[in-house]
């Protein structure tokens, strides 16, 4: 059911909460699919509701800073620099906690954070949509996606469209492990080097989700190509995705950012209109690009 962020609709949402539900919410990202971090139950709840796997981890969302550095062991002089530069925002700070990780991020989005100040717990939010699927970013995708979860807050659509950036401050060298809509350079300008990500086996637990073989992918197969010239020769209808004139394309902006913020509910577009094949301009190999290139390349991936 999706209901308005009014006080009735957040009251009903954390009375959800509190008694080990699940609720959909908006961040500024993608909608997320939210539980009681804590309470072993209602995380179960999620990974079944997303048939997600085990090995894929979860982030806690929380209200502030200080929320943040109340559930963990360690808090490094990165992290203050980190919360105080980009929190509110789009980034995940991996830190310890007890014998593991937590991995922990404070959301920029009124409703995401109106939610966490008035259920008090933190909240494990995955994107709110059936695992490897396309990550929703309308209150409409989610229903879709998962139509058995009791509660949606609408809160439009998402400004940024795709997932955080998560960083872990555990090792040596703090080390990206999902790219996102926070880019590296802001990072690195920052806190200086960062490690770059390596890519980890499915079936292995891994400490940041996303980090999965095939992921963010649509119904339709998604094909990329270096130059978009002749789509006849692929499994129709065909649809295209590209930030260059193509007739009838999906057409999205040379922007990286502008690009990110879109691609999903593009890809939500072409899924709805039914195309069998998606063909896609692969972007530039550069480091602004990096987190669309990842969604890209794991959608694409069979």
């Amino acid at each position: 059911m999706i209901v308005l962020p009014d006080a009735q609709g957040l009251a009903r949402a954390v009375d959800l909460l509190r008694a080990g539900s699940v609720v959909a919410f908006p961040t500024e990202t993608v909608y997320g699919l939210g539980a009681d971090a804590f309470n072993p139950a209602a995380v179960a709840e999620i990974y079944r509701l997303k048939n997600r796997p085990s090995w894929n981890p979860l982030i806690a969302h929380v209200a502030s800073a200080a929320a943040a550095r109340a559930v963990v062991d360690h808090w490094p002089d990165e992290a203050d620099e980190l919360a105080g530069l980009f929190w509110p925002g789009p980034l995940t700070l991996v830190l310890r906690r007890g014998p593991g990780t937590l991995a922990v991020r404070v959301p920029a989005h009124d409703v995401a954070l109106r939610l966490l100040d008035a259920v008090g717990i933190p909240l494990a939010a995955p994107s709110a949509n059936r695992s490897e699927g396309i990550s929703p970013t309308t209150a409409e995708h989610v229903v879709r996606s998962l139509p058995e979860v009791p509660l949606v807050l609408d809160g439009g659509a998402c400004a940024l469209g795709i997932e955080s950036t998560v960083l872990d401050l555990t090792t040596d060298v703090p080390r990206l492990l999902r790219p996102g809509a926070l880019g590296l350079r802001a990072i690195r300008e920052a806190i200086g080097p960062v490690e770059l990500p390596a890519e980890v086996d499915d079936g292995v637990q891994r400490p940041s989700p996303g980090m999965g073989r095939r992921h963010y992918a649509p119904r339709a197969r998604l094909v990329l190509v270096d130059e978009i010239k002749d789509v006849e020769g692929y499994e129709g209808p065909v649809g295209v995705l590209t930030y260059k004139d193509y007739p009838g394309a999906e057409l999205l902006s040379p922007d990286p950012r502008e690009y990110a913020a879109d691609l999903y509910a593009a890809l939500h577009r072409l899924d709805d209109a039914g195309v069998a094949t998606i063909v896609a301009l692969t972007p530039p190999a550069t480091e602004e690009w990096l987190a669309v290139r990842d969604r890209l390349s794991r959608a694409a991936a069979r």
